[in-house]
């Protein structure tokens, strides 16, 4: 079953976060992972919202996200995200 990862962040560091999205696509996409949303100051449509963007990503299933987000590629790009950001990171199942 695919497994949806959806970030809400307020950036507090752009220089860092930059840090991070450099090396965030060739990472993400060598553990099979997608990126469908990418946006700062998305339309709030319906009560209110602290963060300043929103990323949206899929994979295959849980035990691909789990993979993705335990690589040591990964933990390594991360502590940029995580210094330079607020937010958080959600793993929601989809559908079947």
């Amino acid at each position: 079953m695919t497994v949806y990862a959806v970030a809400q962040i307020s950036i507090h560091d752009r220089q860092r976060y930059d840090k991070y999205v450099a090396g965030f696509m060739d990472v993400l996409v060598k553990y099979g992972g997608r990126l469908l949303a990418a946006q700062e100051n998305p339309e709030v449509v319906e009560g209110e919202w602290p963060h300043e963007k929103i990323i949206l990503l899929s994979f295959e299933d849980r035990r691909a996200f789990e993979v993705w987000a335990g690589s040591p590629e990964y933990q390594e790009i991360s502590k940029d995200r995580v210094a330079a950001t607020d937010g958080v990171v959600l793993a929601v199942d989809g559908i079947a």
